[in-house]
């Protein structure tokens, strides 16, 4: 390397790092390379750094000149090459498997108990082994496939919680960037006079505040399956993820809709609306300023038709100060209109 007729010492270093960004780590290790080329003596650079010879040499090996890359760490290959195997016995495994198959709800620690005596009753009580060994061994078994697990019979309500077979949590790595990738539906009781109840079901996106509402005498999944056929067809947009609570009527008939349409559909764990609070807030919307000020009817079919007009006030009228006081229209066609550009559809 030459920098105004001159020759700049350790030029082809320089220039390496000049071309390359490696980690602090990294550069500790070429601090070594440095040293043990100078010097001459492994063993010297190990003492003089603190470091075993085994860890010196192994990143030697990986050294190379004209890639400092090759000090970087793989954090994918940290699985030693020799792995420890289990030792406990043959017959010890089979009486742990044999335990917990016969009581399948008790722990380590019962099952160490009864282990130990069995094993004193046959006079082979040298082969005891820890209560740990005997929680790693049950999860081996698991892990294997040989441990037979009984199938919950759910008798207490609190604990009846079954796998649903389209429904699932949202996954921490979802990501919400357009509208439609999130619809949240939750319902809100209507409560005028005493003895009348009616069931409305809302929904919001989350990107858009694009809200659709519907309102019935009661809340069932028969309803709601119906419900969603309203959202769908009320919103200018695709919709690509919803978000509901446990509630029996976003089971059955419902999900199978949302499974047959192929719209995720996720449930939030249990006492958790806060995680809904999109939805939350548009039901609190619509108390306030729909069913406290106006003089509704109790009538459904009536109800229903002031519920559409003020859903087009939300939808076309209201400013929103979370979309920067547009109205969700002007909000999905400014989006759709961007869409247009990036894709050349003029």
């Amino acid at each position: 390397m030459k920098y105004k007729g001159f020759i700049v010492p350790r030029g082809g270093k320089l220039s390496h790092l000049s071309q390359s960004v490696i980690s602090s780590e990294a550069s500790t290790r070429l601090s070594w390379m440095d040293y043990y080329f100078k010097t001459g003596n492994g063993r010297l650079t190990c003492r003089h750094f603190g470091i075993s010879p085994d860890t010196f040499y192994k990143w030697k090996r990986k050294y190379q000149k004209d890639n400092l890359k090759s000090l970087e760490d793989d954090r994918k290959s940290r699985r030693p090459n020799a792995l420890r195997h289990p030792e406990t016995p043959i017959l010890v495994v089979e009486k742990i498997k044999s335990l917990r198959e016969t009581y399948p709800r008790w722990g380590k620690e019962k099952l160490f108990i009864l282990l130990k005596k069995e094993l004193a009753n046959e006079g082979k009580e040298n082969l005891l082994v820890s209560v740990s060994t005997i929680g790693r061994t049950i999860n081996r078994l698991k892990q294997r496939g040989y441990l037979k697990e009984p199938i919950t019979n759910y008798v207490s309500s609190k604990k009846r919680y079954l796998k649903r077979d389209w429904a699932v949590r949202k996954p921490k790595d979802y990501e919400v960037k357009q509208i439609g990738d999130l619809v949240e539906v939750d319902t809100l009781d209507i409560r005028p006079i005493p003895g009348i109840v009616r069931k409305q079901f809302t929904a919001r996106d989350i990107i858009s505040k694009w809200d659709v509402i519907e309102v019935y005498g009661n809340a069932t999944a028969n309803l709601a399956a119906k419900f969603l056929d309203s959202l769908i067809l009320r919103c200018p947009f695709l919709i690509k993820a919803i978000q509901v609570d446990g509630g029996s009527e976003f089971k059955a008939e419902f999900e199978e809709e949302c499974k047959k349409r192929g719209i995720k559909l996720f449930v939030l764990p249990p006492y958790s609306p806060r995680l809904n609070g999109c939805v939350e807030r548009a039901n609190r919307t619509h108390t306030e300023e729909f069913y406290e000020v106006n003089d509704f009817s109790l009538d459904l079919e009536e109800l229903r038709k002031q519920l559409r007009k003020w859903e087009e006030i939300c939808q076309t009228v209201r400013p929103s100060q979370a979309l920067n006081y547009l109205t969700p229209q002007e909000y999905v066609n400014i989006c759709k209109n961007k869409e247009r550009n990036v894709y050349g559809m003029y």
